[in-house]
């Protein structure tokens, strides 16, 4: 395919992460952030506490993790369930739309630790270079 198929191939897409104005630039940002990136990954083993995801996902502040979830929930990936309950209970599992993110980022997430080996060394070369 050359260039120029491939620009207007992507300019017949509806969505193009790649086009600064495209609203798909915004979930990405929320899926593959740090945090949404760890949630997700937490999620897809099903239904959490709040305080159970936040132990789950370790390092992360309360603030932040609500923020996180606030935004994976307004992009329809996390369903979040309050209960009347006293104290109240609220528990976070993924949509079939964020189960599906949620599977293909845990395959990028263990390619990612399978091959932390290569990485360390490429780091370790790296530095050594730099030196």
């Amino acid at each position: 395919m050359t260039a120029t198929q491939e620009r207007t191939e992507e300019q017949d897409l509806p969505y193009n992460v790649f086009a600064r104005l495209c609203p798909s630039r915004g979930t990405l940002e929320h899926v593959t952030g740090r945090w949404g990136a760890l949630a997700l990954g937490a999620l897809h083993q099903g239904s959490l506490r709040f305080n159970e995801l936040r132990r789950r996902v370790d390092g992360v502040s309360e603030k932040m993790l609500s923020q996180t979830l606030q935004a994976l929930e307004r992009d329809g990936l996390v369903h979040r369930e309050a209960q009347p309950t006293n104290p109240p209970r609220v528990d976070y599992e993924l949509t079939p739309l964020g189960r599906e993110v949620a599977g293909r980022l845990l395959d990028l997430i263990h390619c990612v630790e399978d091959r932390m080996d290569e990485v360390l060394a490429a780091r370790e070369a790296y530095d050594a270079r730099r030196a």
